[in-house]
């Protein structure tokens, strides 16, 4: 179900998100001080690309302060906005049945692209039966 999901996804924008998250992770790692941040945007890009079957969750090893102080600078400039337009897109795709499992992944895209640093993303297990 996860590579049908997977599958969906990138045919109806997955691979555009991705992309575009891509772009902005090289231009902001032109410079020395946007390395950080393009960082967590190809974190965001990978994420985008194939979002079913993947979670996200505090980091282990988080380095306290510094995430916090990094993701208020992501917030102020530009981390509310792609928030913003992952839920609404949520909330779009989230009116038709269809689009509810759509609609999960946008809203786990949200919170990540809200305050991806001391955040990482891992494989989800699913029990066989």
């Amino acid at each position: 179900m996860k590579l049908l999901g997977n599958i969906i996804w990138l045919v109806f924008g997955g691979i555009v998100i991705s992309i575009e998250y891509l772009v902005s992770s090289i231009l902001l790692c032109i410079t020395i001080i946007g390395i950080p941040f393009g960082l967590q945007t190809l974190k965001l890009a990978g994420l985008a690309l194939w979002p079913f079957g993947r979670e996200t969750r505090s980091a282990e090893r988080s380095s306290g302060c510094f995430s916090t102080i990094m993701n208020i600078i992501w917030i102020l400039f530009g981390g509310i906005w792609i928030s913003l337009s992952h839920v609404a897109f949520g909330v779009l795709l989230g009116i038709t049945i269809i689009g509810i499992p759509f609609a999960r992944q946008h809203f786990k895209l949200a919170g990540l692209a809200l305050t991806p640093f001391g955040r990482e993303i891992v494989y989800r297990k699913t029990a066989r039966v």
